[in-house]
């Protein structure tokens, strides 16, 4: 059951990353045709860009998902003894590389992993769980980001979001191009005859429709990819029980203070949504996290 799952998750995420580029060089072609006549070059240039930007972005990923969630970094063990016991464990239970570890001063638990690789990786948990944890609760919540980190999805999250913001960014860019007069030499072809005038309705709703699709197809990547930490993390710990009580009280906890509502899809829990115990929820287009009831019935059913 438990590798199955763990199968089919990863199968999902390859689609969902293919999806995603399909969809930025659609982009790119409908650029290229309607403000030069030239879906290749259109293609060319997003591609280059892309590529750049996505390169900056993941580099750079822990500076800068640390800093805009306020959190700070600890390097002595005698700080927090218990969670740097527990990071220990992971590192001989999941044979990685001892992460960065970085803590954040607010009193709702949550936590989350960032870097571009298992050597460059990081850990930030809230004060929050800390306090209100108790330590089979917080071994599964490390396991899961551990879980993260083997994955790669520490990687994939960043690059999911670097695109996403990439296309929004150049949907609004072309927009614009073609006001400046860009356009123009596209409406001259518009003559072409029918193939012509499909091909212009096509790239405008390609234009227009592409943020919203990239937004909808990275947060499927991110709820898709919780299911499989979650899975991954049993197979870590051999204890579903600590994860599904910890998932409990951090989705009926309070909303965070400290976190940033463009890093939100990374924390083991949606920090800004509560829901209360027992609630029944649903796996919505635009939710960060998959609910976090059915979550916990993947886990009992573990």
């Amino acid at each position: 059951m438990l590798h199955q799952q763990i199968e089919q998750n990863k199968r999902r995420t390859v689609l969902i990353v293919f999806l995603f580029f399909l969809l930025f060089a659609a982009l790119g072609a409908a650029i290229g045709y309607l403000n030069w006549d030239n879906a290749l070059s259109g293609i060319a240039l997003a591609l280059i860009i892309g590529v750049a930007y996505v390169a900056i972005m993941v580099a750079q990923s822990t500076q800068v998902v640390m800093s805009l969630n306020n959190a700070k970094e600890i390097t002595d063990k005698a700080q927090y003894p218990m969670l740097w016991n527990i990071v220990e464990e992971m590192t001989i239970v999941t044979r990685l590389p001892f992460p960065r570890i970085f803590i954040i001063e607010d009193e709702s638990p949550n936590a989350f992993a960032a870097g571009n690789s298992p050597e460059k990786a990081s850990v930030a948990v809230t004060t929050g769980l800390l306090k209100k944890l108790n330590r089979e609760e917080l071994t599964g919540v490390l396991a899961h980001e551990f879980a993260h980190i083997r994955n790669y999805d520490i990687r994939l999250s960043t690059v999911a979001l670097a695109i996403a913001g990439l296309i929004a960014f150049l949907a609004q860019f072309s927009t614009r191009m073609m006001f400046w007069g860009g356009g123009g030499r596209r409406r001259k072809s518009d003559n072409s005859g029918g193939l012509g005038i499909i091909l212009l309705i096509l790239s405008l709703l390609i234009l227009v429709l592409s943020p919203f699709v990239a937004t909808i197809i990275r947060l499927a990547l991110s709820r898709n990819r919780e299911y499989l930490a979650d899975a991954s993390a049993i197979e870590f710990t051999r204890n579903p029980e600590g994860l599904k009580s910890a998932l409990i009280k951090i989705a009926t906890s309070d909303p965070m203070e400290a976190a940033n509502a463009a890093s939100a899809s990374l924390y083991i829990v949606n920090p800004f949504k509560r829901m209360k115990e027992g609630e029944a929820e649903n796996d919505g287009l635009f939710s960060t996290h998959p609910s976090t009831a059915n979550r916990i019935k993947r886990l009992e059913a573990m």
